[in-house]
């Protein structure tokens, strides 16, 4: 199990990278937290890191966003907040996603526990007494 803490926004990047150092040999990441404990913004400093040519933004309403890297792989980045019904997430082919070589960051994945493979990493980022973020696995 790991942990990485850090104080600010300026170290996110930092985190970031030595979060896909101590996790080189995976591509798929369920990321647990409260709203606004910080998975967006964690995951927009992965997927600078894994050479996106996109912006990356929140997918709280389209459920899904595609990115594309500079290596030519894709980023698969997942909100299931909004999901009302499981049948929503077998109708946009989630094991098309979850079960390609690609990257997948999935927030809010305790709506759709059930459906998420074992290789799936399930990170979580808490916010800590002082404001700092503590990010383990």
């Amino acid at each position: 199990m790991g942990k990485i803490v850090f104080n600010n926004l300026s170290e996110v990047k930092k985190a970031a990278a030595d979060f896909l150092e101590q996790n080189k040999n995976r591509k798929q990441f369920a990321f647990y937290g409260e709203m606004g404990a910080g998975k967006t913004t964690f995951i927009k400093e992965l997927c600078e890191l894994l050479g996106s040519t996109d912006v990356v933004t929140s997918p709280t309403f389209s459920i899904i966003n595609e990115y594309h890297t500079t290596a030519n792989g894709r980023i698969f980045h997942f909100d299931f907040y909004r999901i009302e019904d499981i049948e929503e997430v077998y109708n946009i082919g989630y094991e098309d996603y979850f079960y390609s070589n690609d990257f997948c960051f999935i927030e809010w994945p305790e709506l759709i526990e059930e459906l998420l493979p074992e290789t799936m990493l399930k990170v979580t980022i808490g916010v800590l007494d002082d404001g700092s973020r503590e990010i383990s696995y």
